[in-house]
């Protein structure tokens, strides 16, 4: 396993992390998440994502179990919630004071924790002023619920913005963002935040490395099984159901030819591409099963692989490749 710093922070993460969205709480129980840590521990990652939102709660609750039946040392792994959605009351959601205090508190009960090494707004809040939530997130990191926080989603001002205030106001700063990232959604990351990793060394935790499903090339035939089936997912199943969807489809089998000259499935490539990014600390990945975490940490023995001319050969399959900013010296 490969550690990067999280940004400019000390933290050292793996970079495949593993990550409950969908599955935990949903279509693996407790015994079967704790199958399929154990198989990612094994490999060395250290890193855990979750969310408040994640199946209602019951995704951390799974993790939670999941981790006292490993009987896992703390200082041995990192694990993140994210804050936003948390029930449906009025102060239940977003980013004010009041939830993110009560938010964080909960998501600490059902994860049976003391703190999370990692803490999110899970979106952008446009009723809550950044100050308040810049403040919000600081005061959890003074009480010790949480080691560092971050966004996710959020737009590279709102992330500027973030640490203007910090800086103003003496208060902590975020240390990373969660972006989706992967070959057809790029342009935020390798482009947008650019000056975010300069200027204050942002760290990203990619997650949808796979494009919920559709990178690993299992809807070539169709819409038959997998995320794009689950109940209360037909809202990405109809984004799949468009001409761009359909076209991503078909983008996926031209590049099945350059999986297979390495010697390696789709989703391995997709991974290994998401790893090849200098500004990526870690990758999310997720899965139903034990062995698909087993065949997703081979992408570690491939992306050395993905030289220029892979990259470029990718690139052209693609036709995405985000124009960067010009120089102007």
């Amino acid at each position: 396993m490969e550690y990067r710093r999280l940004g400019s922070s000390g933290l050292k993460v793996s970079a495949l992390s593993f990550g409950s969205w969908v599955t935990f709480g949903k279509q693996v129980d407790v015994d079967l998440a704790a199958d399929e840590m154990k198989v990612a521990l094994d490999h060395g990652v250290n890193f855990f994502d979750n969310a408040e939102a994640y199946e209602g709660g019951q995704s951390e609750i799974v993790m939670g179990k999941a981790i006292k039946k490993l009987g896992l040392s703390r200082k041995d792994y990192v694990v993140s919630t994210k804050i936003f959605w948390g029930g449906p009351g009025p102060n239940d959601r977003g980013l004010s004071r009041k939830h993110i205090v009560e938010g964080v508190r909960a998501a600490l009960d059902r994860l049976q924790l003391d703190y999370v090494d990692l803490v999110y707004c899970h979106r952008p809040d446009q009723e809550t002023p950044i100050e308040e939530t810049v403040r919000a997130m600081s005061h959890v990191i003074d009480r010790g619920w949480a080691l560092y926080w971050g966004t996710s989603e959020w737009s590279a001002e709102e992330i500027r913005h973030a640490y203007e205030v910090a800086y103003r106001l003496g208060l902590t700063p975020p240390t990373m963002e969660q972006p989706e990232y992967n070959m057809f959604h790029r342009h935020r990351v390798e482009v947008e935040y650019g000056p975010l990793y300069r200027d204050h060394g942002l760290g990203t935790t990619i997650w949808s490395p796979l494009a919920s499903g559709v990178l690993t090339g299992k809807y070539g035939k169709g819409i038959k099984d997998g995320r794009l089936t689950l109940p209360g997912y037909e809202w990405l199943k109809e984004r799949y159901e468009t001409p761009d969807g359909k076209w991503r489809i078909d983008t996926v089998e031209k590049l099945r030819p350059v999986a297979d000259d390495l010697g390696a499935s789709l989703a391995q490539l997709a991974l290994a591409w998401t790893l090849k990014n200098p500004n990526v600390s870690t990758v999310i990945t997720g899965a139903s099963k034990a062995s698909q975490v087993e065949e997703n940490m081979k992408a570690l023995d491939l992306y050395p692989k993905l030289d220029d001319g892979v990259l470029a050969r990718i690139d052209e399959i693609l036709g995405n490749r985000p124009e960067e900013p010009r120089n102007w010296r």
